[in-house]
Order: C-alpha cells, then sequence, then structure tokens
C-alpha cells in the first residue's frame, strides 16, 4: 500500500533489506528473511522475529523507496505483504511517474512533485475507506473482549484498539492496547503470564513518541511517577494522535471546566468515536492554519492546482472546504495560500473541463482558477448552493484574471466591507477611528527621512496588493511574509492586523454585534468592571490618547463589552495593555474583534484564572531554549527563571517590556505568524544576550541584564512623534547598552529559528499542556496535605495516598456522567481545599473501602450518618480535610474520641430515620435512598454570621466540651446501642464485648430510671423489680434487633415519646463503659489504614463500577 512519505536513512538498514530492483528515482527492496534467500543467521533472526508477532503489528516484507541521484536520503513511499502486491506498484511507478520526473531542473522538484503524487494517491485510497472504518463485526469482538478483561462501567467506550508491545524492562510483551474514553489499558497473556494495566487519561503527565538503541519508535507514557513504553505499532503516529485527544481531552474535561464547556462537540463522552476525532483534529488545524472562526469544521480536501497569476504557474496543492470558506494552501515551498469567504462568491463556473476546472470569481472583479479538481462538476454545483450563485455567462471570460491593477477600486471594496459591520447598528458612543488618528494624524509635507522610508514601505505594500489583491481573499506568499517581518506601515497596520488575524471574518458575519454588546454592558457593575476601572489609567500612561477621556473611554467600552461576551475570561490583567495598543491603530469596533481574535483563538487558555496557555507557551519556550541554547541550559541550574523572566512577553507580546514603536513591530509579526513568532523572538534575545546571561551569577544578575537590553532596543525607522518615544525611553540616557533595532532583531529571530514548524509548536503545546496541567494539580496536592496534616495523625505518606483516591473517586463520578453534579462543583478559583469534593454517595464508596467500621451491617445508615455529621454547610458536598479529620478519628482517635464520633453519628443534626424501600437489601440503602436522606433537613443552612462564628471558631482552635454536647433521647440511645453491637460483629472477644454492652445498657437504663423517679416524686413510682424487668426487656429488644439473621429494617417511625421519656447525656455513657475493660481494649486497639489503602487501590473502580 502506498504510505506517507518518510525520510529513511538507508545506511541503517542494509542488513535488514536486499535490494530487488532499482532504477534512477526508485529502489525496492525485500526484508531478509522472506523469499528463496534465508539470508543466513541475520535472516533467520529477522524471520522468526516477524513470525511471533502479531499480524497487525509484522513488518511488511516488501518496500519502494523514493531516491535522488547523489542524495543519502531515501523516502519511504510504499509497502507490500506480497510480491504481487508491491510489483503492482512498482509497475504503476514505471509507467505513469518515471516519464514525467525528465522534465524536472532539481532534485527538490523530483522530490516534491512524488510526495504530492503518492499523497494524492493516498487520499483517492482513503475515501473507500474511509467510510467502512472498522469491521463491525471484529470491533463487537474486541467490545467484549475489553469488557471481559477489565470489569469496567457498562458506559466506557471503547473508541479503537491496537495490537503492540508493552515493555517490562527490557522484555516485550505482545498484546493488546485499548484506547476508551477514560483509560489507556493494555492486556496481554503469553505462556501463562498475564499482564492487565489501566491508567486513566488524567492521570498522565508525560505521552510522547521516543526511540533509542532498543527500540527504533515507541510510545511513552508516564503516569504518577511510572514509566510505560509501547512499540511495534503498524500506525505509530495515527495511535499516538489518537492518544494525544483522549488525554487532553480528558485533561480539559476534568481539570479546565471552563474551557470545556464552551465544546459542544465533546461535551457528551459517550458520544467521542475514533472517527470524529480524527474529524476534529482536521477541523482544528484547518481553522487555526487559515484563522478561521472556531465553528467551522473541515468538510472536504480536494487536491488540486491554483494558477497564480503573477507567477505565471500552476502552483500544486489542497483546497479545503468549510461552510462557509474555501481555502488552499500550496503543498511546496512558496508558501502560497487563499482564504475565499462564500460570502464574497459572486459565481462558481466550469472553467475547463478538459482540465477539470472550477473558477470562482468574488466581489472586486477577481477570479480564482482550480485545475486538476476530482469531481469538479459535483464541487462546482456544491459550492453554487452554498454560496446562493447561479451560473453567470458575463463572468466566464473573466476567470483567467486573478487580480486587478485597480487599486483605488480595491481599497473602496475593503474599507466598505469592514463598515459593513456598522450597518444597521451605529452609536454614537463607538468611536469610529483609531486614536493613532487622532491624536497623530500624518503631515502630508513632512517628507524626513522617516517619512520617505513610511511612504516607501506603503509603496511596497501598494505593489503587492496590485499583484496578490486586497482583503481577505489576497494572494499570501513569501514575499507578504517579507514585508510583514520589515513592518508594517502606520496608515495600514489595522487592516492588516485585521486581515492575518481573521478578525475581519467575525467581523463580516456579526454586523451591529459589538454596538449591541457595549450598549448591554454600559452600567453593568461586576468583578470584572471594577477591575477595568481600576486598570485603565495604567494602560500605557505614558501615550497621550490614554492622557484623555476619548482613549480611556475606548479601552473601557471595550473591554467591558469584551467581559460581558466571555464571562467565563471576564477581564484579567495584561487584556488592557494589549487592548490599548489595538486601540492605537484599529477602529474601536475592529479592536474588539482583535480582541477576541487574540484571547479565544491565538493566545487559547491565556487569560482565565490560571493562565493555563501561558505556562504552557512557557513550557514550549524552555523545551525550544534546550533544542537551540543548550549552551545557556547547561550554564543555568534552574529552568525556572526563564518561565519567570518570559511570562510577561507571552501575556504582553513583549508590550510591556519594548517601547511602543518596537512592540508594534512584534505584533506585526505574531498576527502574521502566531506564538511562532514571539517564541522565535523570545529565543533571540536570549541569544543575542548568551555571553552577558553565562556570567551572571544569579537570576537577578540575569534579569538586570535583560532589561538593559529591552531599554536598548530601537525602532529607527518609526514615524511616531519624538514625544511619544522618548516617553517609552526615559532611561536611555542611562544606557550605555549599543541600540538594537528591532527590525534588525526580528530578521535575525526569522534567520535562526525559521526553520521552527508551526505542527511542530502545536504538538509541543499538547505534550505540555498534560504536563502543566499535571505540575498545577502537585502544587494543589501539595497545599491541600500541608494544611490537613496539621489536624491528622495520619503519616505523610497515608496522608498523600488517601488524597489520591479522595481525588479519584471524584473523577470516577465525572467519567460516565455528561453532567455530573460533582463535576459541575469543581471550580478552579476555590481555595485549594474546595477544589475537590465528593458528595453522599461517592463517600458511601470510600467509607465501605476505608472505615475500619465498614463491616456493620448497618454500615450505609453509618456512612449516611457521617456525611451529615462532616458537611456543616449543609450543601450535600465535603472536602479532603473534612474526609481525613473523620479517617483520623477512626483509625488514631482515643477511646474518648471514637466514642465522642459514634455518639454524635446517633443525634441530630447527623443522625435521621432511615429505612430501604426494598426489605430485601436488609440494611443496604439504594443510591437514590442515599441522596435522599443526606438531603433531608436534618441542619437549616447556616447564615452569614454563623458562618462567620465557625470560621472565628475554627481559627481559635476551641476545643469541644463533651458538656455541650446535647442529651440522646430513648430511640436514638437504642440505635447507638445497636451500632455498638454490629461493631463487635466478628472480633475475637466477641462474646465478652456484647456482655459487657449489655451490662452498660441495663446500668444506664436502671440509673435513668431512678434519675427519672427523684426528679418527679408526686409520679407513681416503679418498684426496683418493674424497673429492672423494664431494662432487661430493652437489652432483649436490642439484643434481638441486632442478630446477623435480622433482616427488617427499623421503623422510620419513632416509638411514642411523651414527656416521660427518658435520654442520656454523653458524660453517662461515657463513664458507664470506662467501667468495661473489654470495652475499653477494642476501642483503643491500634489499627493501621495502610492494608485498607493498598486493598482500596486495586478495588476502588471494581467497586465504583458496582455502584
Amino acid at each position: 500500500m502506498w504510505l506517507k512519505p518518510e525520510e529513511v536513512l538507508l545506511k541503517s538498514a542494509l542488513k535488514l533489506w536486499v535490494l530487488e530492483r532499482a532504477n534512477r528515482y526508485f529502489v525496492l527492496q525485500r526484508r531478509r528473511g522472506y523469499g528463496e534467500d534465508g539470508g543466513g543467521l541475520a535472516g533467520l533472526l529477522m524471520g522468526t522475529l516477524d513470525a511471533v508477532l502479531d499480524s497487525t503489528s509484522k513488518v511488511a516484507p516488501f518496500r519502494i523507496l523514493h531516491q535522488t541521484p547523489d542524495s543519502q536520503v531515501y523516502w519511504f513511499i510504499a509497502c507490500g505483504a506480497s510480491r504481487e502486491e508491491i510489483t503492482e506498484h512498482w509497475d504503476w511507478l514505471e509507467h505513469n511517474v518515471m516519464k514525467t520526473l525528465s522534465v524536472f531542473d532539481s532534485n527538490e522538484d523530483v522530490t516534491s512533485f512524488v510526495q504530492g503524487k503518492i499523497r494524492g494517491l493516498i487520499a483517492e485510497e482513503g475515501k473507500g475507506s474511509f467510510i467502512q472504518e472498522e469491521d463491525p463485526e471484529k470491533f463487537r469482538e474486541a467490545i467484549l473482549k475489553f469488557e471481559k478483561c477489565f470489569g469496567l462501567a457498562e458506559q466506557e467506550k471503547l473508541v479503537t484498539y491496537y495490537s503492540c508491545s508493552y515493555w517490562r524492562g527490557r522484555v516485550p510483551c505482545q498484546g493488546w492496547l485499548y484506547l476508551s474514553t477514560n483509560f489507556l489499558s493494555f492486556y496481554s497473556f503469553l505462556l501463562g503470564a498475564e499482564i492487565k494495566l489501566v491508567i486513566s487519561w488524567d492521570e498522565i503527565s508525560k505521552l510522547e513518541k521516543t526511540s533509542n538503541v532498543i527500540l527504533t519508535e515507541s510510545i511513552h507514557v508516564c503516569s504518577r511517577g511510572e514509566d510505560h513504553y509501547f512499540s511495534m505499532f503498524l500506525h505509530i503516529n495515527e495511535t499516538f494522535l489518537l492518544m494525544e485527544q483522549l488525554a487532553n481531552y480528558a485533561v480539559r474535561r476534568l481539570f479546565d471546566k471552563e474551557t470545556f464547556e464552551s465544546d459542544l462537540v465533546l461535551h457528551d463522552p459517550l458520544q467521542i468515536t475514533k472517527r470524529g476525532l480524527e474529524n476534529r483534529a482536521h477541523s482544528e488545524q484547518f481553522s487555526a492554519f487559515f484563522r478561521l472562526p472556531k465553528e467551522e469544521t473541515l468538510q472536504e480536501v480536494h487536491e488540486c492546482f491554483l494558477w497564480v497569476p503573477f507567477s505565471h504557474f500552476n502552483t500544486l496543492g489542497k483546497m479545503c472546504i468549510s461552510e462557509n470558506y474555501v481555502c488552499f494552501a500550496s503543498q511546496d515551498g512558496s508558501l502560497c495560500s487563499i482564504i475565499i469567504p462564500l460570502r464574497e462568491v459572486i459565481a462558481v463556473e466550469k472553467a475547463d473541463p478538459a482540465n477539470k476546472g472550477v473558477s470562482i470569481s468574488i466581489k472586486g472583479k477577481r477570479a480564482f482558477r482550480f485545475t486538476e479538481v476530482k469531481d469538479f462538476e459535483h464541487l462546482v454545483a456544491k459550492l453554487r448552493i452554498r454560496s446562493g450563485t447561479t451560473s453567470s455567462p458575463h463572468h466566464t471570460a473573466s476567470t483567467e484574471v486573478a487580480t486587478t491593477s485597480d487599486s483605488d477600486n480595491l481599497v473602496d471594496y475593503y474599507e466598505g466591507q469592514l463598515m459593513a459591520g456598522q450597518k444597521g447598528g451605529s452609536s454614537k458612543t463607538v468611536s469610529t477611528e483609531a486614536l493613532m488618528t487622532v491624536f497623530h494624524p500624518q503631515d502630508a509635507d513632512n517628507l524626513d527621512s522617516k517619512m520617505l522610508k513610511e511612504k516607501m514601505k506603503e509603496q511596497s505594500w501598494n505593489i503587492l496588493f496590485v499583484e496578490c489583491g486586497r482583503g481577505v481573499s489576497m494572494f499570501r506568499t513569501k514575499k507578504t511574509r517579507d514585508l510583514v517581518l520589515r513592518g508594517i506601515p502606520e496608515t495600514l497596520r489595522g487592516e492588516l492586523w485585521l486581515l492575518f488575524s481573521g478578525a475581519v471574518n467575525d467581523m463580516a458575519t456579526n454586523p451591529g454585534y459589538y454596538t449591541e454588546l457595549v450598549e448591554k454592558s454600559l452600567g453593568t457593575c461586576t468583578l470584572a468592571t471594577d477591575e477595568i476601572e481600576r486598570d485603565l489609567r495604567r494602560s500605557l500612561p505614558e501615550h497621550p490618547a490614554f492622557q484623555s477621556d476619548t482613549g480611556i473611554s475606548a479601552l473601557r467600552r471595550v473591554l467591558t463589552a469584551y467581559a460581558y461576551r466571555n464571562p467565563k475570561i471576564g477581564y484579567c490583567q495584561a487584556m488592557n495593555i494589549l487592548t490599548s495598543v489595538l486601540l492605537l491603530y484599529a477602529k474601536e469596533e475592529e479592536a474588539f474583534w482583535l480582541l477576541v481574535a487574540v484571547c479565544e483563538r491565538m493566545l487559547p487558555d491565556y487569560f482565565n484564572r490560571r493562565i493555563i496557555g501561558a505556562l504552557v507557551d512557557q513550557a514550549v519556550f524552555e523545551e525550544l531554549i534546550r533544542d537551540h541554547l543548550s549552551q545557556l541550559t547547561d550554564h543555568m541550574t534552574d529552568m525556572t527563571f526563564f518561565s519567570s523572566v518570559s511570562l510577561s512577553w507571552f501575556l504582553t507580546l513583549f508590550i510591556s517590556v519594548l517601547p511602543i514603536e518596537s512592540a508594534v513591530s512584534v505584533i506585526d509579526c505574531f498576527f502574521y505568524d502566531g506564538i511562532k513568532a514571539i517564541l522565535q523572538l523570545g529565543l533571540a534575545v536570549l541569544d543575542y544576550n548568551m555571553d552577558k546571561l553565562l556570567t551572571c551569577k544569579d537570576d537577578a544578575e540575569a534579569v538586570t541584564v535583560l532589561s538593559r537590553f529591552f531599554d536598548s532596543v530601537t525602532n529607527k525607522d518609526s514615524p511616531l512623534p519624538q514625544a511619544v518615544q522618548q516617553a517609552s525611553n526615559l532611561n536611555d540616557t542611562k544606557s550605555y547598552h549599543p541600540k538594537v533595532d528591532i527590525t534588525d532583531l526580528i530578521r535575525e529571530s526569522n534567520e535562526k529559528y525559521g526553520d521552527i514548524r508551526y505542527e511542530d509548536v502545536e504538538s509541543m503545546r499538547c505534550r505540555n499542556r498534560l504536563y502543566v496541567i499535571q505540575t498545577l494539580e502537585v502544587t494543589t496536592k501539595q497545599n491541600v496535605l500541608r494544611v490537613v496534616s496539621q489536624d491528622v495523625k495520619f503519616s505523610p505518606s497515608d496522608l498523600e495516598e488517601l488524597y489520591e483516591l479522595f481525588k479519584k473517586e471524584h473523577f470516577l463520578s465525572c467519567y460516565w456522567s455528561a453532567n455530573s453534579p460533582v463535576l459541575r462543583h469543581h471550580d478552579p478559583s476555590l481555595p485549594y481545599l474546595d477544589q475537590y469534593r465528593i458528595d453522599c454517595q461517592q463517600f458511601r464508596v470510600l467509607y465501605h473501602l476505608l472505615s475500619p467500621w465498614a463491616h456493620c451491617a448497618n454500615r450505609d445508615s453509618l456512612a449516611l450518618w457521617t456525611f451529615r455529621l462532616l458537611d456543616e454547610n449543609a450543601d450535600c458536598l465535603i472536602n479532603f480535610k473534612e474526609f481525613a479529620c473523620a479517617l483520623d478519628v477512626m483509625y488514631n482517635g482515643s477511646f474518648i474520641d471514637k466514642l465522642k464520633l459514634l455518639f454524635k453519628l446517633h443525634i441530630p443534626p447527623a443522625f435521621t430515620e432511615v429505612e430501604s424501600l426494598s426489605p430485601s437489601k436488609g440494611d443496604d440503602l439504594s443510591k437514590e435512598e442515599l441522596i435522599h436522606f443526606s438531603q433531608l433537613n436534618g441542619k437549616e443552612k447556616i447564615d452569614i454570621q454563623a458562618y462567620l462564628k465557625q470560621w472565628q471558631d475554627e481559627l481559635l482552635k476551641k476545643e469541644e466540651n463533651i458538656k455541650d454536647l446535647p442529651r440522646m433521647n430513648q430511640f436514638q440511645f437504642i440505635q447507638f446501642s445497636k451500632t455498638l453491637y454490629n461493631l463487635f460483629h466478628g472480633d475475637p472477644e466477641e462474646e465478652l464485648l456484647y456482655w459487657a454492652i449489655a451490662t452498660v445498657t441495663s446500668l444506664l437504663l436502671k440509673m435513668e430510671e431512678v434519675g427519672r423517679r427523684l426528679q418527679s416524686p408526686t409520679s407513681p413510682a416503679k418498684s426496683p423489680a418493674s424497673a429492672a424487668d423494664s431494662s432487661t426487656g430493652s437489652q432483649t429488644m436490642l439484643k434481638r434487633d441486632s442478630a446477623p439473621e435480622q433482616t427488617e429494617r427499623r421503623s422510620v417511625h419513632s416509638p411514642r415519646r411523651d414527656s416521660q421519656e427518658w435520654s442520656f447525656a454523653f458524660e453517662q455513657i461515657l463513664a458507664s463503659l470506662l467501667n468495661e475493660p473489654a470495652l475499653v481494649r477494642f476501642f483503643e486497639k491500634p489499627l493501621d489504614i495502610k492494608a485498607k489503602v493498598e486493598n482500596a487501590k486495586t478495588s476502588q473502580l471494581k467497586a465504583r463500577t458496582r455502584v
């Protein structure tokens, strides 16, 4: 079959492959161990290895490589399982490709053509196989095996599975890797040895492709400090990308709920499929590359040629079609791309049927001609329907013309396009001029050297517009990039920022939206608006535009409107600085849409509570420093220095560290190249200061070096008034650092680091996102453990294990429910202790696994009462501190502490009378019953004053006085006695304990009877015999009710409680129990939680699945 071309160094493979055929441009090889020639020991070894592997993991015995004369690099383009299959591919190459290759002048052109042709073949073959993603029968078998091997919940959805090897030390174990919505699972059974591995995606901190001497290519997974390696995949790239998607999806769903909630596609984990994930990945890459709205999904891809009129050349590339756009990107190195919004299309024609041509005409007398388009007639019909156009004969004559030389018409057209957003909804409050044109209008008569250079820049761009067109559908080529690197002219900056960022599309499709937002948000008072007001006058305070009410009011409107549009982000520091610069060069509505593009597309997750996006890009930056500036990383022992010093670079796009006239040149590059431009410039800054940084003795000295460097950066060609530039460079007179021109710095960053590819940056972002979020989680855990450890006696290791189990239980409730109540309560902005909380159902699972009292017949009732006791604010959720403190009393508390806990569990607000609806279940409660009883109003919601008092008591660590505990009534005492009987079941001293509790119960009943008679001397007196009979009857009733064979549930109705009902104080019960040594021994017996924890780690998933 044909394969995506990959580089191969032939020297490393000579011993494994035998040459079969060769010509000038292609080589056919056979793997040793196949065919007539056994190949000696090497062939025997390779044959044996391939024979023991699963059929899907075997290396194909035949392959074809593409080569060019005098090159050491070969390209792997095809493989075959049989000689017939590979011969068919070889014959096709000789008859269809060889003759064509002779027309090319250079080897690079030959390789480029071959790669394009092979990719086209793969796309053609993939059309049929894409529809039939899996063999349904085979996939059903895999699902059954998956469910049988791992015993996960029925709702756990298997996405796909692969044959591979899992490495245990130096031994590979062949088996099957199953990828499901929440878990990575592996199963192997060879020669009696079973290997079963289940890793939840949310535990993975590192996921990467690696290679070493033993493993040519493998996937490395790091989870909770343990490394796992999987290798021998047939399609390792496909497998890795799918794993990466599932891991990042789980991380976003569980840790980054803000971003996830807005993603309707992945909101329901049960709807995830392999095909859906692949389509999503393609759509995301498509939208990001062409800077289109996130809602756009890639629907069709056609390999074809585009006529480039100014080069008089047909360029090979891919036409990508979504709901509202037709885009094209070339496959060669010319970097030619176009974006055609269907809203601008006025005609779609069949241009040249012989060459399968399609012509698309747009407003402004422009047309684009595509040729060699597969199924072009169907495509023309489809595009006509989408764009709402019909066949127009007078347009066919202009299909050869791609641009017009009438640049004035193009300017008028573009201006009309930008103003379209203001039709029907203009407001007097919205400024329609960029602040730079108001405060620094250009003087046409001023022809100094800087203005002359500025005019020359403008002329260069005007020439480009004549060649490539102007507006959203202009050709974007290498020349466009070169002009951006030199700096965009002041008069064109706002227009081109809007174009390159894609904000022009948002604005055109949402006319009047900004004006509406401004009117709705005016007068609103929120935390975001308060922060905005505080920061307004800190935004470029040195610039005259923001020393006046005009600039301040425009900034206020844009920031408030965005906070109203996106309350999840609201307002974040650094947004004010960025927006100030946008307002200088763009009209107010344009600045708003530029801010939307930056916050929601170009810098995702930068401006939220945890600035995860900025931290991820800093991790990417550190990785690039290690790759490109190893000398610096060898010198700096702590890489966190780069993170701390570069955070402002990323958050403000260098605006906060560079003078304004230099910073805008950086933003020019950012809107054209995205985050790649910022990463490249950061590397260039460190490289420029390498020698000085290597001599620094500490971080403070290094920060000083970089600060002085930034102060020395200038823009010698900037036409900005001297007053503004002087304000930006107040320290120039004190600095002895040689001046550095920003244009030279940007050019150097592109020359040295321009080979950093956008795809590589996105891959590093995915990889580092897992690491960053897990690092934040570790910080959360450390802070929680530090606080809780002060109040419990568990060892640090035991406490950490309990935290992991608690957090795992929180996540398990989120795995199989799209609208988990616990997930709704997870808020990363909350204090550390409250970020993870569990409800009563989850607490019951952990209680059964961890409590030393979980063997009781009424354990569900105990779990319910314990939860109600811990849930002091009655929100039906408890945090880890409350959970750990309860377990600490059970395991490490004194006799009095444990007795006090049991006493509290049997009085309000913890105690509530319960009855199972199903008598056959005995003491067990269903999930619905448990939730119902946990929400009963055993206690009222505390008001703010009570909350403040509770907080004050917490601070003062007030010791609870046993005299403050309320008395226990008759019915509660009976339940308390039953619980004690249940606790003793199975103990070695069970009989002795039963006798002791019977004695204590009898004594308490007699004491209460005597006390009641003394308090009421006028009431008829009972004889001692009748009191004894009464107490004996009570003991008998307790024993009978607590017997093991008892299956009836306690009645929900209490016994008759009149004014004569007896009750007990805690002191009475304590004093009576202290007289029984067996009871004291039972409660003071040392308990170790380690065994319970180890069992819980292996049983938690199964316990949750059963529930």
